[in-house]
């Protein structure tokens, strides 16, 4: 037996690695979205997990590299609320669609100022590594978006300016208008509304 095949109580050491990272990502997020990230400490992450610096040390290289995980999440968590969203629709024209997707995405990320703060403010800025990363997110975005709008429109669906130029401004609006949104405390439905309604006009003029 390896020593990932070991059990302790019941729990293999896999699963408590892996139960140890998750708690970290949940102090990250406390950690950076409630105090920013450059008041964060690794002292102060693994207080909020209530785990070691060794067990820290263990999931991640330094604060950078948490930060990063936690992005990542965040922004795995939206697309995954878009893609259960859109697949309880019956099919829906492409403005039911965009409304639904653009719903579901702005309460992703703004169910949580704190996922707000890490996804719009405390991940900007902070090195050209994680203005690297948060780019090639953007991408993943664009990806995604294409490959959305390509199961709605068609195959031979290109939108003026192409793939690259369409993406790019709507992901371009889209964070900017929830960050928007998810900053602002009042009135969140209707201000939820008039976001949607915004995307979801920019959206049907480039289709």
């Amino acid at each position: 037996m390896g020593v990932k095949d070991r059990t302790y109580g019941g729990i293999s050491v896999t699963e408590r690695r892996d139960h140890r990272r998750v708690r970290f990502l949940d102090a990250g997020l406390a950690v950076f979205g409630e105090d920013g990230y450059q008041n964060a400490s690794v002292s102060s992450i693994c207080a909020r997990a209530d785990l070691a610096r060794g067990h820290f040390y263990e999931q991640f290289s330094d604060r950078e590299e948490l930060l990063l995980a936690v992005y990542d999440r965040i922004q795995d968590d939206g697309r995954a609320a878009v893609t259960e969203a859109l697949a309880t629709l019956d099919d829906g024209d492409i403005e039911t669609r965009a409304r639904c997707a653009v719903d579901a995405y702005a309460r992703s990320i703004g169910s949580d100022h704190r996922r707000a703060a890490v996804a719009f403010v405390e991940i900007v800025g902070v090195s050209s590594r994680v203005e690297k990363h948060r780019l090639d997110q953007r991408a993943v975005w664009g990806e995604f978006i294409a490959a959305e709008l390509t199961r709605a429109l068609g195959e031979d669906y290109v939108p003026p300016g192409g793939w690259s130029t369409a993406t790019t401004a709507i992901v371009g609006a889209l964070t900017a208008m929830v960050e928007q949104w998810a900053s602002s405390p009042d009135e969140p439905a209707r201000r939820l509304h008039d976001v949607s309604d915004v995307l979801v006009r920019f959206l049907l003029a480039l289709t």
